[in-house]
């Protein structure tokens, strides 16, 4: 019985599993404002020309993926990544296609998706 009473109060383990929650939360990698601007008007335009139809984004602990797919029961035809491990090295983002052949990575976005923006050039 005298370890039931040692033992510590119920409420502060919720405190504590509840402050363990909260801890993961920061530790995910996310896209910040500017980068999901700059993402979705790519998305946008691609979507007003019939070329993608769906995304979906995911927050991993160590990655961000935004995934662009032609139809929503389909592999994603290009994964836009930011990985912040690689900053020191290869590049913060890349563009991952379907086969899963990085198809151009770097450190700065607008760099990185101009691989699949497909602008219209003057001639």
């Amino acid at each position: 019985m005298s370890s039931m009473s040692e033992e510590a109060d119920p409420s502060e383990s919720h405190a504590a599993a509840r402050n363990a929650a909260a801890g993961t939360l920061p530790g995910r990698v996310t896209f910040n404002r500017f980068e999901l601007h700059r993402i979705l008007n790519l998305y946008g335009r691609m979507v007003a020309d019939g070329e993608w139809r769906d995304y979906a984004i995911d927050f991993l602990r160590d990655r961000a993926v935004f995934s662009v797919f032609r139809r929503a029961s389909e592999v994603p035809i290009y994964r836009i990544e930011k990985d912040p491990r690689l900053a020191r090295k290869q590049g913060i983002y890349s563009v991952i296609s379907a086969t899963g052949l990085i198809l151009r990575r770097g450190h700065e976005l607008d760099r990185v998706l101009l691989v699949i923006d497909r602008k219209l050039a003057v001639v």
